[in-house]
């Protein structure tokens, strides 16, 4: 049996509960319930922070599996990130357990401190990423004599996001917040976007503190309904990222892709894997405010361009870049279908 670990807190029940309302893409988060057309008697659970005796074993102990108990299974388990994993590992061990791995790379990359993650990484019995870009650094990372890695593609709801007529009026829509977005980059571009169309309204959703630039517009929070509606009426999405290994922001570029919106974003390792540069979008150098802006305002000039490249968007996303398609890769790496494609 597979047991899908998600940390405490991330509400699973709740998210189950809107998406029977609606209003959520996937009975559970990132649409891993597509595992139960694996595996049947797949389930999810929630994962509590590790007691002081779990913690002081994982100090004393670095590296070793916890002999299974009463608190493991004799399951699969699976985490979608290495900080869910590391909980695995320690509060709810299983006979086999892998776990994706993000944002731990990007750490090596700079010089930071990953404490025991490591160890706990090399307890694994497989390890995945989303990004190209990550697998010879995590190889690097664990040793060539640590657990397999597996590379595929992340996907969306393709449901959720449809496909939907391109729009008349132009709006540039950026969403997301996570580390790696480059506000200051973003805000510098939509400013020129702004002066050079400035007929199109501009939205962004993010949780930068910095001071939004005249003619654009922030909110702080969408809902995920609220954010396909957006798509919707978008006529380009936007994204600027850091430099960084995981892909930042292949997540909106997919379910952009997905409405039919045509994408323009910072280049970084692996990201070509999702934008296909000059045919489902265009990407530019990390930080190049005047590069971002001018790719938006090439295609707020050309709404058949744009079009062109939100169709070839969706077919791509209808291709490979579905949940369904992702959790058949993922079934393959974990042992449940036969090959990975």
């Amino acid at each position: 049996m597979l047991e899908v670990l998600f940390p405490e807190g991330r509400d699973v029940a709740g998210w189950a509960e809107r998406h029977g309302r609606g209003e959520t893409p996937g009975l559970w988060p990132y649409g891993l319930d597509g595992l139960r057309a694996l595996d049947p008697d797949a389930r999810i659970a929630e994962l509590a922070k590790p007691t002081r005796f779990e913690a002081a074993r994982a100090r004393l102990l670095p590296g070793r599996r916890p002999k299974l108990g009463s608190a493991a299974t004799a399951e699969v388990g699976i985490t979608w990130d290495e900080n869910t994993g590391r909980l695995m590992a320690l509060t709810r061990p299983h006979e086999r357990m892998y776990t994706g791995v993000i944002w731990v790379t990007d750490l090596v990359a700079r010089g930071r401190d990953t404490g025991r993650m490591r160890e706990i990484l090399r307890e694994m019995d497989g390890l995945w990423v989303i990004s190209r870009g990550q697998l010879e650094p995590l190889r690097d990372f664990v040793g060539d004599d640590g657990p397999p890695i597996a590379y595929f593609r992340f996907g969306v709801d393709a449901d959720f996001f449809p496909y939907r007529p391109y729009p008349t009026q132009p709006l540039v829509v950026s969403v997301g917040g996570d580390r790696d977005r480059d506000a200051a980059t973003l805000f510098a571009a939509l400013e020129q976007v702004h002066e050079s169309v400035p007929e199109a309204r501009i939205v962004v959703q993010t949780t930068s503190t910095l001071t939004a630039p005249r003619g654009v517009e922030t909110v702080a929070h969408l809902s995920h309904r609220e954010l396909a509606d957006l798509y919707a009426e978008a006529s380009v999405v936007a994204i600027a990222t850091g430099q960084n290994l995981h892909a930042s922001g292949m997540t909106v570029s997919l379910e952009a892709m997905a409405t039919g919106r045509p994408v323009v974003m910072t280049r970084t390792p692996g990201i070509e894997d999702y934008v296909d540069h000059g045919s489902t979008g265009l990407l530019v150098p990390v930080g190049d405010a005047e590069a971002l802006s001018e790719g938006v305002v090439r295609l707020l000039g050309d709404p058949r361009l744009a079009e062109a490249y939100g169709r070839a968007g969706r077919a791509e996303v209808e291709e490979w870049g579905t949940t369904r398609a992702m959790v058949e890769r993922m079934g393959a790496f974990l042992g449940l279908t036969e090959d990975a494609r």
